[in-house]
């Protein structure tokens, strides 16, 4: 490196924008101080005699460092954090990737951080607006020295120490405003560095946020879920109930209106789900309900398994449905999982099975808690088709059979038959799922 380079470099640290903006940030640290400083010089005058805050530079360290510990006290206040670190990230001039707090101190490790970063501002802003307000007169004095006359200075004392050497005192002029931005760059520096360790998020704080993301990103996979398994299913039976229609328009127009009111019937609940679930991204869905009139219609429930039915049947498939006892008496949270649940079951079967009979069983187990089994059996050609092809509705599956610590398992049955007795090799498709009721009771 050359000396030019070395000393442009130099320069560009003392005296480049990033400096001069914490140059700043100090001297708003010194002004901070002044109220503190000034108290506390009233309260020795009062209690020590003899005290003199303003006139001896002994008081006046003194009286500096005894007004620092109200300082840091203060900054206990929540609502300190926010302000210092609006102030840092704007003029402190922060190292990538530094990450500030933005909100109030909300634990005593958060206040205790901010206090300590507010006694450090507020002592090297102290520091750095003194010497910005004595030294540049100094160094401008000793600049004009060999120029003037001599009396000015008398009453200084120290000037009067070049006056065998007067015209060394222009160059000590220059190295105290060198030493002045030397200091105010170094002090700038310290802050910097110190900023992300005392005003950037606490441990608590990083864990609040990364739950918050965990919440925003659960919310984000449930209005998933239910856009794929709704408008999923829904576009399943219409294709199908389309090109039914299409193929038997002229050989039997009754059932091609048949499977036109049906497209008609499916698409229309489609859009009332859709509505559902949009609706659940509004951020202030009453007072929109109330602007427009509109109200969300309710999640579907196993109360609701008879259209939805219906509308799969229209398609041309076969569905028997075994229900020993009422779907409508089981708890709410269980119920609409379980809805979506076969929803999803049997939008696999139209995906990947085409038309073909599919045995649908809902049965509450008695165990110790009680269980709601749901067991789906279809043939299929291709087992291996209807597992990669359903592997985004299967795992929305398996979500919602988590939220609910319940359990499920899905495969080849082997016989083509659907009801498990074979070795696991054949053409034949089970899906299983078991919800607990008691928990959510």
């Amino acid at each position: 490196m050359t000396p030019v380079v070395w000393w442009r470099r130099c320069a560009r640290a003392a005296l480049g924008r990033a400096a001069r903006l914490r140059w700043v940030h100090l001297v708003l640290g010194g002004a901070l101080l002044m109220p503190y400083f000034l108290l506390t010089g009233v309260v020795l005058v009062a209690v020590v005699p003899g005290a003199r805050p303003l006139d001896s530079l002994g008081w006046q360290l003194a009286t500096y460092a005894l007004a620092l510990p109200p300082a840091v006290l203060t900054a206990l206040f929540p609502l300190v954090r926010p302000l210092e670190a609006t102030a840092a990230r704007s003029l402190c001039g922060l190292p990538e990737p530094a990450e500030l707090a933005a909100g109030p101190a909300t634990s005593w490790d958060a206040r205790s951080r901010a206090a300590l970063w507010y006694g450090l501002h507020l002592a090297l802003g102290g520091l750095v607006s003194a010497v910005t307000l004595a030294l540049p007169p100094a160094a401008a004095l000793l600049v004009a020295l060999p120029f003037t006359d001599r009396s000015y200075a008398r009453g200084l004392v120290w000037p009067t120490a070049f006056d065998s050497a007067r015209a060394l005192a222009p160059a000590a002029g220059i190295l105290l405003l060198a030493a002045v931005a030397a200091v105010a760059a170094g002090a700038g520096a310290l802050l910097a560095r110190c900023a992300p360790a005392l005003l950037g998020p606490t441990p608590a704080d990083r864990l609040a946020a990364a739950e918050e993301r965990a919440a925003r990103l659960a919310s984000r996979n449930r209005l998933a879920r239910e856009l794929h398994d709704s408008v999923g299913h829904a576009l399943s039976a219409v294709t199908l109930q389309a090109s039914a229609a299409r193929k038997v328009l002229d050989a039997d127009p009754e059932f091609a209106r048949q499977a036109l009111a049906a497209i008609e019937e499916t698409t229309r609940d489609a859009v009332g789900e859709l509505d559902s679930v949009l609706g659940l991204l509004r951020e202030d869905d009453e007072s929109a309900n109330e602007d427009d009139g509109d109200r969300t219609p309710p999640a579907p429930t196993l109360a609701d398994l008879d259209g939805l039915l219906a509308r799969t049947r229209a398609a041309g498939v076969t569905v028997a449905l075994s229900a020993p006892g009422p779907l409508d008496r089981l708890p709410p949270a269980v119920s609409r999982e379980a809805y979506r649940i076969v929803q999803e079951g049997l939008s696999n079967a139209l995906r990947h099975a085409g038309r073909v009979p599919v045995r649908l069983r809902i049965a509450e187990c008695t165990t110790e808690d009680g269980e709601l089994e749901i067991t789906m059996e279809n043939p299929v050609e291709n087992p291996v088709k209807q597992v990669s092809g359903g592997g985004r509705g299967l795992r929305g599956i398996a979500e919602r059979t988590a939220l609910l610590r319940g359990s499920c398992a899905w495969g080849p049955t082997g016989d083509g038959s659907g009801d498990g007795s074979g070795d696991g090799s054949g053409d034949g498709w089970r899906l299983t799922v078991r919800l607990p009721l008691g928990a959510v009771r």
